[in-house]
């Protein structure tokens, strides 16, 4: 018997032909799989037993058990043959040994690959909360994600200083996102150290956006260069800014909007940049305190008969989506473990992209359910999705060789 890999059973089929992750596949099917493991130079060369393919459903897997042991999470991603087969047959699970090493041949390319590859936003026209004078509702925003306590980790990742001045317990790597609003799906991302700010990280987030978005971001991320390139990606953008910037009033609208030029705070040859129009609402939240929060957003939407400015203060309220999703992403699918489990950088990159394809498949699903039952996806409980993902893992029909 192998010390090391599954112990094959009487029949010709091989793991990667039978191993079930239920739900998920439907999302990230295996063509796609291998595709992605080919195009990174992960594709196998001798026949092994715990494949890429199998080792790339297995990332994903971890974010459905982070608190499971290597053994547990493969039990459950094995569990749908023996169920499915009457069980007639069962698998040996691999030592921890074996799982660890597949996971470093896989690496993180081929997860981080396979999110790019699939993640895209998921609403129609009909989805509550996703749109906007016919632009779709995104946002922007980062959070940190504590790690294991290894010189590895440290070394690459850094650790934030604490209220004290002192380092923190542990590790951290940022991870800056795009979700959609109305869905919460998490359709882009960048990961990088702790000391990497949320706008650095950001910068190919903004390349990346299209034409008939409408991005919300909140005061950290506005900068004159920002604000250029992410424009320049022909999305729109509805953007909060500090209270101390006072763009040049050309023009107040009837809706109360006013329209200003913008340009650079800082740098060289600055007073040289060609000036940028923006349309500026001012408003405060009438929440009953003596001195209400006053809002400044600032939005390449100029005509008030596209988007009235009321409209773009409640849309912007939105943003506060994005906030929900990094929640989801934390508390609830992460669960109670604190820390990710990975002691190498290249695994911890994996393993966050392996959270980051989970909730994008279990958000995908809670959209199809909603618009079965004529439902908004906000009104559709997470916990409730993810709970029945887990156990769809171990009762599941799909095999990952089938198209």
């Amino acid at each position: 018997m192998p010390r090391s890999g599954w112990v094959k059973p009487v029949s010709d089929r091989r793991l990667s032909d039978v191993v079930s992750v239920g739900l998920l596949t439907r999302v990230f099917a295996p063509d796609v799989v291998d595709a992605v493991i080919a195009e990174c130079g992960r594709t196998e060369q001798r026949s092994r037993t715990l494949t890429a393919r199998v080792t790339a459903y297995f990332a994903i897997g971890m974010a459905l058990n982070a608190d499971g042991s290597y053994e547990d999470v493969f039990e459950q991603l094995t569990d749908g043959l023996s169920w499915s087969s009457g069980w007639s047959q069962s698998w040996t699970a691999p030592t921890k040994s074996a799982i660890f090493q597949a996971r470093s041949r896989l690496g993180a390319e081929p997860v981080e690959a396979l999110f790019r590859r699939v993640a895209r936003p998921v609403a129609t026209m009909d989805t509550p909360g996703s749109w906007l004078a016919g632009r779709r509702l995104m946002a922007i925003d980062g959070t940190c994600l504590d790690l294991a306590d290894t010189p590895a980790n440290a070394e690459h990742f850094g650790r934030p200083a604490s209220s004290r001045g002192e380092q923190s317990a542990y590790p951290q790597a940022r991870l800056v996102a795009v979700a959609e609003c109305g869905t919460h799906a998490l359709v882009d991302a960048a990961i990088g150290p702790c000391s990497t700010s949320e706008r650095e990280l950001s910068n190919d987030l903004l390349d990346r956006l299209e034409p008939g978005m409408l991005l919300l971001a909140d005061r950290g991320f506005y900068g004159f260069q920002m604000w250029t390139r992410a424009a320049a990606s022909g999305a729109d953008l509805l953007w909060r800014v500090k209270s101390t910037l006072s763009p040049k009033h050309r023009e107040t609208l009837d809706d109360g909007s006013w329209l200003a030029t913008i340009i650079p705070t800082s740098g060289t040859r600055r007073q040289h940049r060609t000036p940028l129009t923006v349309r500026v609402i001012d408003y405060a939240l009438d929440d009953g305190r003596e001195n209400p929060e006053q809002y400044r957003l600032l939005t390449t939407i100029l005509d008030p008969a596209d988007a009235p400015a009321e409209e773009l203060a409640l849309a912007y309220a939105q943003r506060w989506e994005i906030e929900n999703t990094f929640d989801e992403l934390k508390t609830h699918q992460r669960g109670p473990r604190a820390v990710l489990r990975s002691k190498s950088p290249p695994l911890v990159l994996q393993e966050i992209w392996g959270h980051l394809c989970c909730h994008y498949a279990i958000r995908t699903l809670m959209v199809d359910a909603a618009r079965a039952g004529g439902r908004d996806p906000d009104r559709v409980s997470f916990v409730a999705a993810l709970r029945i993902t887990r156990r769809s893992l171990s009762h599941s029909l799909f095999s990952p060789s089938q198209p």
